[in-house]
């Protein structure tokens, strides 16, 4: 089991990250961010050019023990088989996917996290069990093509301003020039994309991206 607090620590820096969204080898970017300072990781693999079945398997099990190795959780999104398979940290799922309450009864007391757009989907995910809020867009992001419409920190700031103390993370087009920003408003930390998959230096990317998180 995970206490609140340890869980608000390991979203300080989330990375998020498939095959289809990075420049280089899975594998290399994701060892090299979590030596740059990444705290928990997710296993994102959807969209164009997207890896199936076994493939996609194989390259979960390679960057689940690169995180195992590094005692950094791993999450999945939204594929509960896979997730079970693997024996994640936890599953991430969005207002789309598997309803919260089915997936909770599936994962047990694994980390569940779901993604947030309005007061009224915060209050039932709180309500259905889950453990931590994605909340965004924040900013203007390239990476999910079906994104909802940009909110900036105004949602956590909500949220906040009501005393509900459930982790957040924001997402949603964060680099390490806006980070802070999200941090003051009320987030425990932030999730990112391309600032890292699409980096040519991941690990010196991750340090500027873990500075501004910690130097607030």
């Amino acid at each position: 089991m995970h206490t609140i607090d340890e869980l608000k620590q390991q979203l300080k820096i989330y990375f998020i990250m498939g095959s289809n969204n990075t420049l280089q080898q899975p594998e290399i970017v994701l060892d090299k961010a979590i030596r740059g300072g990444v705290s928990i990781f997710q296993f994102r693999e959807k969209g164009m050019g997207s890896l199936k079945g076994r493939e996609k398997l194989q390259l979960a099990s390679k960057l689940q023990h690169i995180c195992r190795l590094n005692n950094v959780p791993f999450i999945v999104n939204d594929d509960i088989e896979l997730a079970l398979e693997l024996e994640a940290d936890g599953v991430h799922i969005g207002q789309e996917d598997a309803s919260c309450i089915e997936v909770r009864k599936l994962i047990g007391n694994k980390i569940l996290g779901v993604s947030t757009h309005n007061l009224q989907e915060v209050e039932e995910a709180i309500e259905h069990g889950a453990d931590y809020l994605g909340i965004g867009p924040i900013f203007p992001t390239e990476t999910k093509k079906d994104a909802k419409a940009v909110q900036g920190t105004q949602l956590i700031e909500e949220i906040r301003n009501l005393n509900i103390s459930i982790p957040i993370v924001g997402i949603g087009g964060i680099t390490h020039l806006n980070a802070r920003q999200v941090i003051h408003s009320g987030a425990d930390g932030v999730a990112v994309i391309s600032e890292i998959s699409q980096s040519s230096i991941p690990f010196e990317q991750t340090m500027k991206l873990a500075s501004a998180v910690f130097n607030k």
